[in-house]
């Protein structure tokens, strides 16, 4: 089983205009609200897959209700906690520019994270835990990684800054930063393709079993102590980057859950990630299978640089 853990959850309000005058009345020209996180994304992408998986976290008030009710509508399995307050909205209004304006966080306790990590008792040391997105300003940065070191399961962690950094003791299965989020970790503006993989092998080194790096429309990495894997990324028309390292996480997911091995989950994770980013929302099983073929894999070899 998968289970996947968005302690930060949303609801995503998606608004296109002609233009945004500020100041003034501006009218939508459409509308849509969609459950938003990033292991609710995982999640959702894993469904479309075909791959069962039970989504934790914590949700409050009528947002909370009506982002439950949308993942129980497309048939996603459940066990949020209930809090005081409500679950933030984030408002994303598309002119020729996008702007965004996101709501803020429900109070955490301390309680309300036991009561969370209850619905894990009956995880097995063989399923894997996704730990993804923001933590809620209420909790401390070492939450990842007290979650990761009281369970023992595979653990995926895709967040960034410090509980990226602290959750790396933890020593978990997979990491999954983009480039930015991996020089900011080591305290350096940018990285070349040799200096990425410098920093994913020192992320190696602290603790992360495997690292994927996205690196936008540069070639993808997966680092390990054992090899660095380099895939080029397949080419198209970007319409939304929201959504894209999630799909990643779950095609990589994906993968394993069907016995193949991590180079070929390697190219499932960039074929995902490019099929979302080339479509208005996340990637179908479909569109995934389609760009498969054009995903190389290949070992990366320093002396070639």
């Amino acid at each position: 089983m998968i289970y996947t853990v968005t302690l930060n959850p949303s609801i995503d309000c998606f608004m296109e205009l002609p233009e945004l005058v500020e100041g003034a009345t501006n009218r939508a020209t459409e509308q849509r609200m969609i459950p938003g996180g990033k292991g609710i994304n995982v999640s959702r992408v894993l469904h479309r897959f075909g791959i069962a998986s039970t989504l934790l976290g914590f949700t409050a008030g009528f947002t909370g209700a009506f982002l439950k009710e949308e993942l129980a509508a497309e048939g996603l399995r459940t066990h949020f906690t209930d809090t005081p307050g409500m679950t933030r909205i984030n408002m994303k209004l598309k002119t020729a520019k996008e702007t965004e304006v996101n709501g803020p966080s429900q109070a955490i306790s301390e309680e309300h994270v036991h009561q969370l990590l209850a619905g894990l008792d009956s995880a097995e040391e063989h399923d894997l835990l996704v730990l993804s997105g923001s933590l809620p300003p209420s909790l401390p940065s070492e939450t990842y990684r007290m979650i990761a070191e009281k369970l023992t399961l595979r653990t995926v962690i895709d967040t960034s800054g410090v509980p990226l950094q602290k959750a790396l003791s933890a020593r978990p299965y997979l990491i999954k930063p983009n480039i930015d989020e991996l020089t900011a970790l080591y305290g350096q503006e940018s990285a070349d393709t040799p200096g990425a993989v410098r920093l994913a092998k020192k992320a190696v080194a602290d603790g992360a079993k495997n690292v994927l790096v996205s690196r936008g429309a540069e070639s993808a990495l997966l680092v390990s102590a054992e090899r660095v894997l380099e895939a080029a990324v397949p080419t198209g028309t970007i319409h939304s980057t929201v959504g894209a390292g999630d799909s990643m996480v779950a095609g990589f997911l994906a993968g394993l859950e069907n016995g193949l091995a991590p180079e070929e989950a390697f190219r499932w994770s960039i074929a995902a990630g490019s099929a979302t980013a080339f479509s208005e929302s996340l990637c179908t099983k479909e569109h995934v299978e389609d760009l498969l073929p054009s995903v190389s894999v290949h070992e990366y070899k320093e002396e070639s640089v």
